[in-house]
């Protein structure tokens, strides 16, 4: 991939991870309560503008992005999405990171790495 692809890439992934991790921030801010009341409280809540304004800014990166890769190369680096969220999701929120993820998000990484840059 040519530098600016990399770049939008990166950025792209950034905002993609930053989407998802304020999301979950909403909603575990809401966890307190029930029905209408939980969904009031996540509306309320920053992360969620931080996670739907990073998921509009991540919307127009894959755009410019699409616009100088193949998409079947831009859907497999795109699956670094999936291991960044992973990792976010240990070291924010405590999730679990069994062994069987850990061999996943190696072999996604590889993968990824000699798709796109390969």
């Amino acid at each position: 991939m040519s530098p600016l692809a990399t770049i939008l890439w990166a950025t792209n992934l950034a905002c993609d991870v930053i989407g998802q991790l304020s999301f979950k921030a909403a909603a575990v801010a809401g966890s307190d309560a029930t029905g209408f009341a939980r969904w009031r409280r996540m509306i309320a809540c920053p992360w969620i503008w931080i996670g739907i304004g990073t998921f509009l800014a991540e919307f127009v990166l894959w755009l410019a992005f699409l616009s100088l890769v193949p998409l079947s190369l831009a859907v497999l680096v795109g699956s670094a999405d999936i291991v960044a969220v992973m990792i976010g999701g240990r070291l924010c929120f405590g999730e679990a990171l069994t062994g069987r993820r850990s061999v996943a998000a190696v072999l996604i990484g590889a993968g990824v790495a000699m798709v796109g840059w390969g």
